[in-house]
């Protein structure tokens, strides 16, 4: 019989996930608005 995964660590799991994901975009976010100011700051 297998053995379901505890709620707590799915959670765990869901919750890092979150985490890597909302990282990853704000630095997207950040890198887009950087290139975006440098192209119009240019004269």
């Amino acid at each position: 019989m297998k053995r379901k995964p505890d709620l707590l660590w799915v959670l765990v799991v869901l919750f890092s996930l979150g985490v890597v994901t909302t990282g990853y975009t704000q630095s997207l976010w950040e890198r887009q608005n950087d290139a975006s100011v440098n192209v119009t700051q240019q004269p």
